[in-house]
């Protein structure tokens, strides 16, 4: 391996605000060839991002976009609490490229490294773990389950369990529970399906793995909401999708922007319930048009649903695959997970797929991964069938919506004139904006990095974009906080914006 520079790179850069080409791209295609050239050497440190923002002249954002993306690319890449650097082995297609004249040679037949596909993987930008309860969005409150409830539950399977369930298990998963998630979403969300389209997974990332697998080529255009939820990109990566941000408006995912971008993408992912992060439900006329633009452009819809639980204000619109069943064989697959609404490391889920792919879709999960495991899945049936899940929503749900009218006037009392938030109908996190002179000063990411350092974890909003971020804001969870914890979290927050 090359030794690594302790020092950072001296980088003759420049920028032209002028220029037709945006900021974001010449700085990359200024950094890719300086590799290509061997200006920057396999181990050479890049500056960090911040001071050399503040050389170019430029915003931090423009710089991270334009890092990311040679990191995903395999020109660059990251090292936890040590810096950016030139790896030393670079992209296959760099390999024949020519350094200070000379072609580089390929490396001894015995050498090894990440394939493309691993390289891709390693550069999905994935959010650091959050270490503080406040403000982690997407996090439930994990002091109200009903944890006897649940012990009994699996008590009575494992105390004296069958020996079918010691055994290996079905791929597609337990029935009664396929059985008693069907009868659920009937109820509540008006999704039509048959127990048998129904397959268990480890959760929402399985989930688009095995959907992936089963409907995409390499090199297939998918469709992203942008902003989106950052941890489902991985499993189109590794499964060689090419992903497409497309921006969300007023009524959700834009279908105008998608056909420009994108015409003749395979796939849209898409969370039409209450999109992530920005909270928007989308239209029932563009759920219309996004099912008639699947249906003649033979591609697949992915509906992640992932919190359609927690509604405070009116009921949902009816789920897309239930009005894409009422029309047809189908084009939508649905997808859901139990970790928010119990508890993160249960990891379980569901994929719903349409009738003519179930056989197929059983194939391909059998040959990857059997069965799901069965240990947590009669317990979750009986919890279901025994009416405990619905009432642990129905209570949830009266205590988030209290929790988020707290957070709200909170963030108005002590935040005022620095971060603006608005009620959100549905979900478990708030996005607030910053006030002008508030983002004069710092922005989003650099308030996420000192937030943590004062004990509060709060998301910024320009990392959920997949390029160049249009908006900043901060993702406030509040749902597993009680309201103390919320005033004083509030109050740290505080601390941080004034400083």
């Amino acid at each position: 391996m090359p030794q690594r520079s302790s020092r950072a790179a001296l980088l003759a850069l420049g920028l032209d605000p002028e220029a037709a080409v945006p900021l974001q791209r010449q700085l990359y295609d200024q950094l890719r060839e300086a590799v290509l050239a061997g200006r920057l050497a396999p181990g050479t440190r890049l500056p960090a991002t911040r001071g050399l923002a503040r050389e170019l002249g430029c915003s931090r954002n423009t710089v991270l976009a334009a890092v990311e993306q040679l990191a995903a690319e395999g020109y660059l890449e990251g090292r936890v609490g040590s810096g950016t650097y030139v790896p030393g082995v670079l992209p296959e297609e760099l390999l024949v490229a020519k350094t200070h004249g000379a072609a580089t040679q390929r490396p001894a037949a015995g050498s090894r490294g990440l394939s493309a596909r691993g390289r891709a993987l390693a550069g999905v930008r994935q959010h650091r773990p959050p270490r503080h309860k406040a403000f982690v969005a997407g996090l439930a409150d994990l002091d109200a389950f009903p944890f006897d409830l649940w012990g009994r539950a699996l008590a009575r399977t494992w105390r004296h369990p069958p020996r079918a369930l010691l055994s290996h298990g079905d791929p597609a998963g337990y029935l009664p529970l396929r059985r008693a998630i069907v009868a659920y979403l009937k109820a509540v969300r008006a999704v039509d399906c048959a127990p048998e389209q129904v397959v268990i997974t480890s959760g929402a990332q399985q989930a688009v793995d095995l959907a992936a697998r089963a409907l995409l080529e390499p090199g297939d255009g998918v469709w992203l909401e942008e902003p989106g939820y950052p941890g489902l990109r991985g499993p189109l990566v590794a499964n060689g999708a090419r992903l497409v941000p497309v921006p969300v408006d007023a009524e959700g995912l834009s279908l105008a922007a998608g056909r420009h971008l994108a015409p003749g993408a395979r796939m849209a992912m898409v969370t039409p319930s209450h999109q992530y992060p920005l909270g928007i439900t989308m239209t029932l006329a563009r759920r219309l048009a996004l099912l008639d633009w699947a249906r003649s452009s033979d591609a697949w819809i992915l509906e992640d649903d992932f919190d359609s639980e927690y509604r405070y204000a009116g009921r949902p619109l009816a789920a897309l695959q239930g009005l894409d069943a009422a029309e047809g064989p189908g084009c939508v697959l649905y997808l859901g997970s139990f970790s928010k609404v119990l508890f993160p490391s249960l990891r379980l889920g569901y994929l719903i797929v349409p009738p003519g792919l179930v056989e197929a879709f059983l194939r391909v999960r059998g040959a990857v991964d059997d069965h799901p495991s069965s240990i947590a899945q009669p317990a979750l049936a009986a919890f279901i069938e025994e009416g405990h899940f619905a009432a642990h929503v129905r209570r949830m749900r009266g205590l988030y919506a209290e929790r988020q009218a707290a957070m709200v006037a909170a963030i108005g009392r002590r935040l005022g004139g620095l971060l603006t938030v608005a009620p959100d109908p549905a979900g478990m996190h708030l996005v607030a904006g910053l006030d002008p002179d508030l983002a004069a000063r710092l922005s989003d990411v650099e308030i996420e990095d000192r937030a943590a350092a004062a004990g509060i974890t709060a998301f910024a909003l320009s990392s959920f974009y997949l390029g160049p971020p249009e908006r900043q804001g901060l993702l406030l969870g509040y749902a597993a906080l009680t309201e103390s914890e919320i005033e004083a979290g509030v109050a740290r927050l505080a601390g941080v914006l004034e400083g």
